[in-house]
């Protein structure tokens, strides 16, 4: 699947409402289980904070999940392979590689999404609604998306 809006986009990260992260390979080492959609949420909340000007490093946390609802297989690949069109080849590849422990030893921006992702699985904060992500998926899928176009 291509996403080709930011509002498929949206509608795929607002299923993601209920959906149970796991501890391993999907939900990250010695994390346990929790819902996808406020895990994504404070990851990038996380990433936010600490890289403020890094979007698409934020962004990388944000989507995350959605690759479980798309088709079987890996589900970093799924994610990386939807929104590449979408949020260009930066947020793909730091989806895909995320889920490689060896990846991050050598990519500082790996390390730190894999920081956030795993702090968040036990961080209680509030970290607000998907809703106030919806202008950095547009500016960055402006800037990145094929056609130049935002739906």
């Amino acid at each position: 699947m291509e996403l080709r809006s930011v509002e498929e986009l949206m509608d795929l990260l607002y299923a993601c409402r209920g959906e149970r992260t796991a501890a391993g390979p999907e939900g990250g080492p010695g994390g346990g289980a929790g819902d996808a959609h406020g895990h994504a949420l404070r990851t990038a909340a996380l990433l936010r904070r600490r890289h403020p000007a890094d979007k698409e490093l934020q962004l990388a946390g944000l989507v995350s999940p959605v690759g479980r609802l798309l088709w079987p297989g890996d589900p970093a690949a799924r994610t990386a392979d939807a929104v590449r069109p979408l949020l260009g080849a930066r947020v793909a590849r730091l989806v895909r590689r995320q889920a490689h422990p060896g990846a991050w030893a050598h990519d500082d921006d790996l390390a730190s999404l894999r920081q956030a992702d795993d702090e968040a699985r036990t961080a209680a904060f509030d970290a607000g609604v998907l809703e106030d992500w919806r202008t950095v998926l547009e500016l960055t899928a402006a800037r990145n998306s094929r056609l130049g176009l935002v739906d």
